[in-house]
C-alpha cells in the first residue's frame, strides 16, 4: 500500500454517496508499501480501505483479483472482500483512476513475529492454496522468473553501483544460475506471491486476514511458500535468520497441504528466486520512486543479504 494519486474528502464522500455505507467521517493516506493509492476511509458505520490503482495494475487484470478473493471467502478463507455499490458495481472511478472500495478487516501487522503467529501464516497460505480446488481463474505471473533479466536490465547500473559497489556483477550471476536451474513442472496454484508480514493481520496470535493480493497470479505453489518463508525469517535489514519462524512457516503449511518431492527439492532455488525478485523490484523503485511520492522506499540490500543466507545455508528446516 501507498498513495501517490491524492483523493480529497470531496471525492471521498462524492463516492460514498453511490453505496448505503454511511457518511465519511475520516479519511488518512496508508503510506506502506510500493504499488497502489490506498486510503482508510471512515464513515459513521464502519471502516473501509479505498484503493487506486496506479501504473503498475492493469485493469484489465481487476476481474481477476476480484473473483479469485470471492472465491476464497465462500471457501472460509479469511480475505477482504470488494464491496459493491447500490447498482452492484465493485469498480468505480477516483480522482483519474480505476478504484474499489475494500473490506476493513481487523487485526494489526507483526514486525518480530513469534513461531506461533509464523504456524498459523504458513497454515492460512496453506489453506488458501488447498481452498482453490474448483477455482478456475488464470493470471500469468508479471514478475516470474522470466522477468527478472529484464527488469534487471531497467535498472540504471551507475545508480546500482552506488548503493553496493560490484552489486550489478552479483545480480548478473544469479541471473545465470537460476536461469539454469529453474525447477519446471511443479504443482501451480492462485498463488498470493506478495506474503510479507504488512499483507497478513494478526489478533491474539490468530491470522485475522490475508490482504492486498495485486501481485496474485498462477504460479508454483511452492514458490509462493519460498517467498513466505524468505518474507518472514529474516530480521528486517535480512542479515538475521530465524530457523525457528522458518520451520514454523512450513509446519504450518503442511499442516494444510502436502508438498510433493519435486517441490520439496524445489525450495531452496525457489528461496534464491524469491530474493533476486524482490531485490530487484526494490532496487527499481529505489532507482526511479519519484520525488514527492508518499511512500516508504524499502532496502533492497536486505534481500541481498537473505540471497547470500540461502546460497551459503540453502533452505534451513
Amino acid at each position: 500500500m501507498a498513495v501517490y494519486t491524492q483523493v480529497s474528502a470531496e471525492a471521498a464522500s462524492v463516492l460514498l454517496v453511490r453505496y448505503d455505507l454511511g457518511r465519511l467521517t475520516a479519511m488518512k493516506g496508508i503510506a506502506e508499501g510500493v504499488e497502489n493509492s490506498n486510503f482508510l476511509i471512515e464513515t459513521d458505520r464502519s471502516r473501509f480501505i479505498l484503493t487506486l490503482y496506479e501504473s503498475r495494475t492493469n485493469p484489465a487484470d481487476l476481474p481477476y483479483f476480484h473473483d479469485l478473493l470471492a472465491h476464497l471467502h465462500t471457501k472460509g478463507c479469511r480475505v477482504p472482500r470488494f464491496i459493491e455499490d447500490r447498482e452492484g458495481r465493485w469498480l468505480q472511478d477516483v480522482a483519474g483512476r480505476k478504484a474499489c472500495l475494500i473490506e476493513f478487516l481487523s487485526g494489526v501487522s507483526v514486525s518480530e513475529p513469534h513461531p506461533l503467529v509464523a504456524y498459523n501464516v504458513g497454515k492460512a497460505l496453506g489453506a488458501m492454496h488447498r481452498a482453490q480446488g474448483d477455482f478456475t481463474g488464470t493470471r500469468p505471473n508479471p514478475l516470474g522468473h522470466s522477468d527478472w533479466r529484464p527488469l534487471f536490465e531497467k535498472c540504471d547500473p551507475v545508480e546500482s553501483e552506488k548503493l553496493l559497489p560490484g552489486l550489478t556483477a552479483r545480480i548478473a550471476d544469479e541471473c545465470d544460475y537460476l536461469d539454469q536451474n529453474w525447477p519446471d513442472n511443479l504443482p501451480t496454484a492462485a498463488v498470493h506471491a506478495d506474503l510479507f508480514p504488512d499483507n497478513v493481520l494478526i489478533l491474539d496470535d490468530e491470522v485475522t486476514g490475508l490482504i492486498d493480493f495485486y501481485f496474485a497470479c498462477t504460479d508454483a505453489r511452492a514458490y509462493d511458500l519460498a517467498v513466505t518463508h524468505t518474507a518472514w525469517s529474516f530480521s528486517a535489514d535480512g542479515g538475521q535468520y530465524s530457523p525457528e519462524i522458518g520451520n514454523a512457516i512450513i509446519d504450518g503449511y503442511l499442516d494444510r497441504i502436502e508438498l510433493d518431492a519435486s517441490e520439496k527439492a524445489a525450495l531452496p532455488i525457489l528461496a534464491r528466486g524469491a530474493c533476486l525478485r524482490f531485490l530487484l523490484t526494490r532496487l527499481y523503485d529505489w532507482i526511479n520512486t519519484p520525488a514527492g511520492a508518499m511512500v516508504s522506499r524499502k532496502d533492497p540490500l536486505a534481500f541481498l543479504r537473505r540471497l547470500d543466507h540461502y546460497i551459503a545455508h540453502g533452505l534451513i528446516t
